[in-house]
């Protein structure tokens, strides 16, 4: 059980690099990677903010709630 980021998702359907996501986030792309990845083990509640702002979209379609984490 565990928690899937669909970063990678969401940033394809919207066509938008990780180099543009940063510098519209405002958070340096290796903590992007981190989180696209499923390597960081936490996310400010700002952050989540900006990112659903940049990419037009709401928690649910960044974050999902899985009984099986994709690696």
């Amino acid at each position: 059980m565990g928690i899937i980021v669909n970063l990678d998702v969401v940033l394809a359907k919207r066509k938008m690099s990780v180099t543009e996501l940063s510098e519209k986030v405002g958070i340096t792309m290796a903590n992007i990677s981190n989180l696209k990845n499923g390597k960081a083990k936490a996310i400010r509640f700002s952050t989540l903010e900006k990112l659903c702002e940049v990419l037009e979209c709401q928690p649910g379609d960044i974050l999902e709630y899985g009984l099986t984490s994709i690696k």
